[in-house]
């Protein structure tokens, strides 16, 4: 049980990715779990529902477009539980905007959400553990697109790769914290999300998961389940040292072409 004893927050965590991370913690043996997100009537099913096995858990209704919402991930987990040991950063905006799209309003909610409440949550956490005096880890959800990304992901990649940056910023400055900070560059991820994004802003149809899961070289885009995998093993001490590392989850090698 790699969280026995250990308290966590996930932010995005009723959904797709986020509520994969949230789902593997608390089956790891967490004293205490905060999910945070839009849907609270999701929220609170998942909250209840992890609870009843075991691991006590509450639902957070945030907007991540407000400062205080973001600082309130961290400050209510502690209110509830008495501590943060690990903190997931799994919400995002993925609003699609060419250069030529991209107004100052939609990049300033881009970089909001995806950027300055990660450093808000990020903020909180290292508080609370410098505070204690003792060790944690803090993980990023960030994305290949902070490579550079399509040309309709002006404002999206811009913010990923702004992520990138503060991830290995924040992890170099409190190394000697014993707090290891890390980021997942995550590819393209089967996910309610996506498929919405799919329908919604590229036209796909029902067929649009079998066709693009036939093109990659595993026969299938990345799944939440495998990659909370992932992120459960570099939230906790199985971690070991790594620190400001940017893992590529993704089947495209990156600086490589056919």
């Amino acid at each position: 049980m790699r969280y026995d004893g250990r308290v966590a927050a996930v932010t995005g965590g009723t959904s797709g990715v986020g509520e994969a991370i949230a789902r593997a913690i608390a089956a790891e043996g967490a004293a205490g779990l905060t999910i945070a997100g839009r849907d609270s009537a999701r929220g609170e099913r998942i909250a209840a529902e992890l609870s009843a096995k075991g691991c006590p858990t509450r639902f957070l209704q945030v907007d991540l477009y407000r400062a205080e919402d973001a600082r309130s991930v961290v400050l209510r987990t502690v209110e509830w539980f008495g501590r943060i040991d690990a903190l997931a950063n799994c919400a995002a905006s993925t609003e699609r905007s060419t250069l030529d799209e991209t107004t100052p309003e939609l990049f300033d909610r881009m970089m909001a959400v995806n950027v300055r409440a990660p450093m808000l949550t990020m903020q909180e956490a290292v508080r609370d553990m410098r505070r204690r005096g003792e060790p944690g880890a803090i993980l990023n959800i960030v994305s290949v697109a902070a490579r550079g990304g399509q040309p309709y992901l002006t404002a999206y990649a811009a913010s990923k790769g702004a992520l990138a940056t503060l991830t290995r910023n924040v992890a170099h400055a409190h190394r000697f914290d014993r707090i290891r900070v890390n980021g997942i560059l995550l590819g393209w991820t089967d996910t309610p999300h996506e498929d919405a994004i799919q329908r919604q802003a590229h036209g796909a149809g029902d067929g649009w998961l079998a066709a693009a899961e036939a093109a990659q070289p595993m026969g299938r885009l990345a799944k939440p389940d495998e990659l909370a995998d992932l992120a459960v093993l570099m939230l906790s001490e199985r971690g070991g040292i790594m620190t400001g590392s940017l893992v590529e989850y993704a089947q495209d090698v990156a600086g490589c072409t056919d």
